[in-house]
């Protein structure tokens, strides 16, 4: 099972790595996390996923990729990061729909544990919520005042993102909202 990554680069490198350890060993199924939208978002993060997803798909091993929506514990991150000035900037008309990690790393050992299924559904949170609406939850969980404004943002990646290339309505299988991950995380 591959699951690491980084945004700042090198998966390309490490994935083939591990593909070459994998044929080494004698492994018959490689299952790879990826992204929602890697092929609709011109993101370099997600160009970088989609070109591992490549090297899975011709390793010659048997694969399954599970693409899944973000975690909640990166819009965490996120919302951690802008939120320590006044005002929290987020792009303008973005929605997110995050799904629980435990859920994902829950289908990944289901896969992991099958046969090789080539690239399976995409698994999503099960709700599509503007990206301040999210922020609005995190700051209640947090006990923080914020002003949370919406900024327009130039380029590509923003408008696939702003039509929602990285969401998968179709596929809210996941079950845990943001808000029972924050009662969780941050007990409020």
């Amino acid at each position: 099972m591959h699951c690491a990554s980084s945004p700042r680069g090198g998966d390309e490198e490490a994935a083939a790595h591990l593909i070459a350890a994998a044929r080494q060993a004698g492994v018959r199924h490689l299952v790879y996390i990826s992204i929602v939208g890697v092929d609709r978002v011109p993101f370099g993060y997600y160009r970088s996923k989609l070109a591992v997803e490549k090297l899975v798909e011709d390793s010659g091993l048997g694969w399954t990729v599970l693409r899944a929506t973000q975690f909640h514990d990166l819009l965490v991150q996120v919302f951690a990061a802008v939120a320590k000035s006044p005002v929290m900037p987020l792009p303008a008309g973005v929605a997110d729909q995050p799904v629980e990690v435990s859920e994902v790393a829950d289908r990944l050992v289901e896969l992991a544990l099958g046969a090789p299924a080539g690239r399976v559904p995409d698994m999503a949170g099960p709700e599509v919520r503007p990206l301040g609406s999210l922020a609005r939850a995190y700051l209640k969980a947090t006990g923080r005042r914020r002003a949370v404004v919406g900024v327009p943002l130039a380029g590509r990646a923003y408008r696939a993102f702003r039509a929602g290339g990285h969401l998968a309505p179709e596929h809210a299988v996941g079950k845990g909202t943001f808000e029972e991950y924050l009662a969780v995380r941050f007990g409020r």
